[in-house]
């Protein structure tokens, strides 16, 4: 067991030492915030100036609903004319409009000497849209058809709600569910092929050095394979603890620099008028949605998280452990590497699809089956598991796993020392034998 510990520690701190772990310990917050942060920061920076869209009405319909806004400067004009299609014209776009849209909607363009911006398009869209529908109510001479429409398009949200058996009831989202659920599934599963491959490369290098002729003369090969498993997890779960801490940090940093209230909407002028403003929502669902994702099972997901972690881990890190005993060089992997990635790639589609019926047949087995189950079972517990198909299914992935690395070591105390000879699945099937 001393020496198991020793080659843990080693395993620990050569890597945590590295360049490597140090460069993306640091950076990876930095690029996530970045790719959180940057995106709203900008959209939240309005123009320094208007510019200038010549608006040719030849109805006169339609030219007094153009109002300037933060980004756009509206001139009626009397028509149109090439000046204003240069480069130094300083005119951004000329709409141009020749007949009633209402029973001609193609009698409207936008021209530019370039491609035509999308806050532009979607502004002037909106604004003639709006007018034209109130033109066709207008001429059937009911009077309010327009309110009457309005109030029968009007739709409503329901209100979904988590009920016990006490009438206790507590806020729900179906939509916050399932982005916990996803991200939790994506998260376990670059975290199990990526920490799986690091097994396989530490033991592949060792091997390929000579380095393990060296070892195993003083411990053991399953204690050689154990220490390296053990050593990367620990490893793979510092990185993840520090990446929270300094994800949080940056990400309290930015609110403060930024402003937590970035409005997207608020930087488009298109989202801005009243005319077409986007539907918005209101301050009560915004504290529903608050209150479901306060009312998410932290606890039981955190927990769930780093068992099926473990589980997971420990299952897919013998099998590539006794892969890199086996071979070679890089290139002899791919005949064992194929079969696991094609089945880690059904988990994670088997998870992506469950998402849309958590207590289906597909979710269900899925979070049973040891190969799957770290993956899919992420994507149900947001939603509620029964604490038996819990229990039942980390029973058996960890009974699996267990049986795995085993059979694991076996593979790996005669294919370490192998050399100059590219195995087949039956070889290694007679070596659990040996």
């Amino acid at each position: 067991m001393n020496k198991t510990l020793i080659i843990i520690q080693r395993e620990f701190l050569t890597r945590v030492k590295s360049k490597a772990f140090i460069l993306l310990t640091i950076f990876i917050p930095f690029i996530f915030a970045a790719i959180i942060v940057v995106p709203v920061w900008l959209a939240s920076i309005k123009d320094d100036g208007q510019r200038t869209v010549n608006v040719v009405d030849k109805t006169g319909r339609y030219a007094a609903l153009f109002t300037d806004t933060e980004s756009f400067h509206f001139v009626p004009m009397a028509a149109d004319s090439a000046s204003f299609y240069g480069e130094d014209s300083g005119v951004e776009a000329v709409v141009v409009i020749t007949d009633n849209l209402a029973t001609n909607p193609q009698a409207v363009s936008i021209g530019a000497s370039k491609a035509v911006a999308a806050d532009l398009l979607a502004y002037v869209s909106a604004l003639l849209n709006e007018q034209v529908r109130l033109d066709k109510l207008a001429a059937y001479s009911i009077p309010g058809l327009d309110h009457i429409i309005t109030d029968v398009q009007d739709g409503f949200s329901i209100r979904t709600v988590i009920r016990n058996d006490e009438g206790r009831e507590s806020a729900s989202d179906t939509d916050v569910a399932m982005v916990a659920g996803l991200f939790l599934t994506i998260l376990i599963y670059m975290f199990v092929i990526r920490t799986g491959a690091l097994v396989m490369q530490s033991v592949m290098e060792e091997k390929t050095n000579r380095i393990v002729e060296l070892m195993v003369s003083s411990v053991r090969p399953f204690q050689l394979m154990m220490g390296k498993i053990v050593g990367i997890a620990l490893v793979a779960f510092t990185q993840l603890c520090i990446w929270g801490v300094m994800l949080g940090v940056i990400l309290a940093v930015c609110s403060v620099f930024f402003g937590a209230d970035v409005n997207v909407a608020a930087a488009n002028p298109a989202f801005a008028s009243g005319a077409m403003a986007m539907p918005q929502v209101p301050p009560s669902e915004g504290a529903d949605i608050m209150a479901a994702i306060m009312n998410l099972p932290f606890t039981e997901m955190a927990l769930m998280f780093v068992l099926y972690f473990i589980g997971g881990y420990l299952l897919y890190a013998s099998i590539f452990a006794a892969i890199g005993a086996s071979v070679n060089a890089q290139e002899d992997t791919s005949q064992f590497m194929i079969p696991i990635m094609l089945v880690m790639a059904f988990a994670l589609y088997a998870g992506l699809y469950s998402v849309q019926n958590t207590d289906g047949p597909l979710a269900f087995w899925c979070s049973l089956i040891p190969f799957t189950s770290p993956v899919v079972m992420m994507v149900r517990i947001p939603f509620g598991v029964p604490w038996w198909q819990e229990v039942l299914s980390l029973a058996v992935l960890f009974s699996t796993s267990l049986l795995l690395v085993w059979l694991s070591g076996r593979i790996y105390r005669v294919g370490i020392l192998l050399y100059g000879k590219k195995p087949s699945f039956r070889e290694m099937l007679r070596w659990l034998r040996y």
